[in-house]
């Protein structure tokens, strides 16, 4: 370390250290909107994923098409271990940073002739499945269809320019130049240069196929997908089912939760999402509409009617009000990666669950509590049912999830952590916090640090006049290796490192 004075070290010793507060900054932005220009619908973001490595980032959005990213700051193998080891040793403050791939139209509108139906192209979910023999694979769902898709490179062959310049003559054709064919012709001529089109390989290029189409299984929407550890099966869920699919296997899957009641009118919840454990393949969880989630194990039966451990908080004392049900909805659920605690997001909070402990979340994180006193207004426009995203850290120690005005929300889950942060997608996504004056002031970011829970995080003045309830940031996934979040706001995609 020489040439390192005590000021360096602390920097490096800070930055080391996992349990500090981050500071949010600014990476990169892709389909940056300039000021005015109106977002096309079918431009929306509506998914977004990391493959396990991190080394991938896929999108899909409103119009059907799913594009691919690929992280471009890999490390050059010019300098062997020594240089990796000189970098680990200084420990550089350095973030993924990704360029553009490829994309393909992985769903096209459809019409369900027999209900009289239309289904829309919008990808709904995308998950990464395992790699092979360098070519990518993953999963992607619309309302109706999962398709599986491998993307490859391959290399471009191209027909260039005859071999020979026509202007020569043929004695300058001579057999010194072996890319030139002499030919007899049947009446004794000669042709003395006689030229081809020559085939070139260019430059590798990525191309999306569809293996398999998975389809004709779900009655209602499907909202979720996820991957099984064994990498063979995976499973699709809808407001009323669950099914088990193997992966080679397009034209059967078998059903393994069912909720239907036999009189429809007795139906009093639905699933809203569901996730395969990461590390046991015979467990996996799903969240209701009435803010419990079930913990399953397939061992024991293959029709899982009944659940092995149910989570759910306990009954709050006091009267309950018409939007308690629906705020209580749990919008969507993420397991940490070594598959101990459970995340889950409803329509106010933020919950860690652990998955040893069933009496209640261990902890509970408002997102926008000022918020409550809205709720009519918010029921009236429909975003009451908006459905928000969550995501945890690789290591386990962070989350996060949106909020309106292209906010998102970053807690600290390791016990004992005050760590709070508020910041908007832009390309300034966080400033001090400065204090709220008494009288509520016109400023021109919406972008700070604010406290942990409820105090004072709505927008610039403290309250919830400022959001935009149109803009939502409500799809967001964190890099499974690093403290990098990428997040959607309407059409664009930013990143951000901390």
């Amino acid at each position: 370390r020489e040439g390192m004075n005590g000021d360096d070290e602390e920097m490096v010793a800070a930055s080391v250290d996992p349990y500090l507060p981050l500071e949010w900054r600014f990476s990169q932005v892709f389909g940056e909107r300039s000021a005015g220009e109106e977002v096309q619908e079918v431009d929306v973001i509506s998914a977004i994923e990391f493959d396990h490595y991190g080394d991938h980032l896929a999108t899909g959005d409103r119009g059907g098409r799913v594009v691919l990213f690929e992280r471009s700051d890999v490390r050059n193998s010019s300098g062997g271990a020594r240089r990796d080891l000189e970098e680990t040793d200084h420990h550089p403050l350095r973030h993924p940073e990704f360029r553009y791939k490829t994309e393909f139209q992985s769903h096209d509108p459809e019409f369900d002739y027999l209900k009289s139906l239309e289904i829309e192209e919008k990808i709904n979910k995308i998950r990464w499945c395992q790699t092979a023999n360098g070519a990518l694979f993953l999963l992607s769902t619309n309302d109706k269809t999962i398709k599986y898709w491998k993307v490859q490179d391959k290399k471009m062959k191209k027909v260039c320019e005859v071999n020979s310049d026509p202007s020569k003559t043929g004695a300058l054709a001579s057999s010194s130049n072996p890319s030139i064919t002499t030919a007899c012709l049947g009446n004794g001529g000669v042709i003395s240069s006689l030229r081809f089109p020559v085939v070139t390989s260019h430059e590798s290029s990525p191309v999306a196929r569809c293996r398999r189409v998975y389809s004709h299984a779900h009655d209602y929407h499907i909202n979720s997908i996820s991957n099984n550890s064994d990498g063979e099966t995976f499973i699709s869920a809808d407001d009323l089912r669950i099914n088990l699919w193997n992966l080679e296997i397009s034209n059967q899957s078998f059903n393994i939760v069912d909720v239907k009641p036999e009189k429809m009118e007795d139906l009093s919840e639905v699933i809203t999402s569901a996730e395969f454990h990461p590390t046991h393949c015979n467990m996996l969880a799903y969240s209701s509409s009435k803010g419990s989630i079930r913990l399953l194990d397939l061992r024991q039966s293959a029709l899982c009617d009944s659940h092995s451990k149910l989570f759910e908080e306990p009954e709050a004392a006091g009267p309950k009000s018409f939007f308690t049900e629906i705020i209580a909805s749990v919008s969507d659920i993420k397991f940490a990666k070594e598959g101990r605690y459970l995340l889950s997001r409803d329509y106010m909070t933020l919950k860690l669950w652990d998955i040893n402990m069933d009496s209640g979340p261990v902890s509970t994180f408002q997102v926008h509590e000022y918020l409550k006193p809205k709720l009519c207004d918010l029921y009236e426009n429909d975003s009451i049912f908006d459905k928000f995203e969550c995501c945890i850290s690789g290591n386990g120690l962070r989350a996060a999830t949106g909020s309106y005005s292209n906010m998102f929300r970053v807690f600290g889950v390791s016990p004992g952590s005050t760590e709070s942060a508020t910041l908007e997608a832009s390309r300034n996504p966080m400033r001090r916090h400065v204090p709220v004056p008494s009288r509520p002031s016109r400023l021109g970011s919406i972008a700070r640090v604010v406290g942990r829970g409820s105090e004072s995080a709505g927008g610039v003045d403290g309250s919830s006049n400022a959001l935009d309830y149109k803009t939502k940031l409500l799809h967001l996934a964190w890099h499974p290796n690093e403290n990098s979040i990428a997040c959607a706001a309407g059409n664009s995609l930013y990143m951000y490192y901390g």
